[in-house]
């Protein structure tokens, strides 16, 4: 029988606003950053902050789960983008708006998702991980 997954709710909240205030901060501060940087690293902050969001939803779940739900959320996300309606644009308008939802389909924000989400799973991987060894030594 597989051990149910612990995640502590105060990591997690800190590493969710950690990720925020690092995704606010390579938009703000885009023009002294590298221009890869600058350019990519909101996108994958963004998906990594999806998988920091399912954990406080589910914090059982596996690592996996998480991750392939994170993807796809970011996925639909940036699929939705291909549609054009003046409500939804007007909403994509604002800065919220567009933080959340984005403005326009680019084929390289799937390969910044799929890199931020691998990168929090990664992480979270081994936090989990980190706290079964703690539980039970020799296995």
């Amino acid at each position: 029988m597989q051990a149910s997954i612990q995640r502590s709710k105060t990591v997690y909240l800190v590493l969710l606003a950690a990720t925020l205030i690092l995704g606010l901060g390579s938009r703000q501060f885009a023009s002294v950053l590298p221009a890869v940087v600058a350019r990519y690293s909101g996108d994958a902050l963004w998906a990594s902050m999806v998988v920091w969001l399912l954990t406080r939803l589910w914090p059982h779940a596996s690592t996996d789960r998480l991750a392939v739900s994170a993807f796809v959320i970011a996925l639909t996300v940036e699929l939705s983008q291909l549609y054009q309606a003046p409500w939804i644009n007007a909403v994509r308008a604002s800065r919220v708006g567009a933080l959340a939802f984005g403005q326009g389909f680019l084929w390289s924000d799937l390969t910044c998702y799929a890199v931020g989400v691998s990168l929090a799973a990664l992480l979270d991987w081994r936090m989990v991980r980190g706290k079964k060894s703690a539980r039970a030594p020799g296995t």
